[in-house]
């Protein structure tokens, strides 16, 4: 992958309209994700640009954030987490001039989730979410799967990516940095060195937290557990953490888009469904190095290459979510009787379509358990059930079940 190549974002266009009718607009990520690069893109002539990650631009607005504001007519401010006063500026600059993209902000924290400053920019502000590259974006692909499947079609394969190809695929993840470097090796450098940096350089600044050298243990034990449900004194008990401990360090990891708690799907005909969440990196190629995993490893242990696969399939999911035409949530089942479905899509209307992922390049009947058991509970609401895998075919597993290519997630 070549370093200095600058692949088109699919929320380019979600962000181009929100600027054109509201004064504020957030665009929020993980860290290294490209939202400097696309911001800069993406802002209008004329329009400052300024980083708090400036020593002296982060004092100035921490010392006197209503002076800087005022001095800015258009301005692009990038890791406005850094010093949150400044939204608060903002706001009264934006009640005195409501001219739409006067302000094109960049996080790498979820700012949302800090105390009064999701209603102080209410109405004034659109946010908007850029992961770390899609593989459609890093293969030219521009439909969007989650809308097809949703219209009960699929796309064709556009790159194939079987075996070896997309284990991979799996590894490299979609950092822009770590993409650009081929060799598992130095990707991983990048990687931990990344993980580094956000423990001692950003922590700080969302959570209290004293003791950071706990933190890069714990994450790694959460690695251990990826995609499995959230058990906190176990995960605690690992490091020698409480309970409560434990559940507000995965929420400061989740504040900064490493991983996400995943909700588990339920409707009023669920009585025995287990309501805890399921625990999800954001990025493969980063869980793939909190585990240690490597192209060999990968091969032979296919239940620790299945938890990789399972966040790289939840992180493309997530990526479409965002583009989406219509409204999505990503959640998962499972029931009393550890009746499973890896992935549960919900639009807005509560129609659900269904997705399994696995590692093999053959399918099951066990596979479809999950699926039917599903199809059931949501009766005329369920549209789709697919098993993604490792193969090229797309083919009918009974009525409205499906055996489709993990490779339609980047199709045409």
């Amino acid at each position: 992958m070549d370093p200095e190549r600058h692949y088109p974002r699919l929320l380019a266009p979600r962000i181009a309209e929100a600027l054109r009718d509201t004064p504020v607009v957030l665009l929020t990520g993980p860290r290294q994700a490209g939202k400097t690069t696309l911001a800069r893109q993406m802002a209008g002539e004329g329009s400052r640009y300024l980083t708090l990650d400036d020593e002296l631009v982060l004092l100035a607005a921490r010392q006197d954030p209503a002076g800087l504001i005022r001095s800015l007519d258009r301005a692009i401010i990038d890791e406005v987490q850094r010093a949150p006063e400044l939204l608060l500026a903002i706001k009264k600059q934006v009640d005195e001039d409501r001219r739409p993209g006067r302000f094109l902000l960049t996080g790498s924290a979820n700012l949302m989730a800090l105390p009064t400053l999701a209603d102080s920019l209410a109405g004034r502000m659109e946010t908007l979410s850029l992961l770390p590259l899609s593989q459609s974006e890093m293969q030219g692909a521009t439909s969007n799967w989650i809308d097809v499947v949703f219209r009960g079609d699929f796309l064709e394969l556009h790159s194939p990516a079987v075996g070896e190809a997309l284990i991979d695929l799996v590894l490299r993840g979609g950092y822009p940095e770590a993409v650009a470097r081929p060799a598992t090796r130095r990707r991983f450098q990048w990687l931990k060195q990344y993980v580094d940096a956000l423990i001692q350089r950003d922590v700080r600044e969302v959570a209290d937290i004293g003791k950071l050298d706990q933190l890069p243990r714990f994450l790694s034990g959460l690695a251990q557990m990826a995609g499995q449900m959230a058990n906190y004194t176990q995960l605690g008990g690992q490091i020698g953490l409480a309970d409560k401990t434990a559940r507000r360090y995965v929420g400061v990891f989740e504040q900064m888009y490493l991983l996400k708690r995943v909700d588990a799907w339920s409707n009023n005909r669920l009585k025995r469904v287990i309501k805890s969440p399921k625990l999800q990196f954001m990025d493969s190629g980063l869980l793939s190095m909190l585990m240690g995993l490597g192209r060999e490893e990968a091969q032979m242990h296919r239940v620790r290459f299945g938890s990789a696969l399972e966040s790289f399939v939840y992180g493309e999911l997530l990526k479409h979510a965002a583009v989406a035409d219509d409204e999505y949530r990503v959640l998962y089942y499972r029931d009393a009787d550890k009746v499973e479905v890896d992935f549960v899509m919900e639009n807005a209307s509560g129609e659900v379509v269904c997705v399994e992922v696995k590692a093999a390049a053959t399918v099951r009947e066990s596979d479809l358990r999950g699926l039917r058991k599903v199809s059931s509970l949501a009766g005329e609401k369920f549209r789709m059930g697919v098993v993604l895998y490792d193969g090229t075919e797309t083919l009918p597993l009974g009525e409205r079940l499906w055996a489709v290519p993990l490779s339609s997630l980047w199709g045409k």
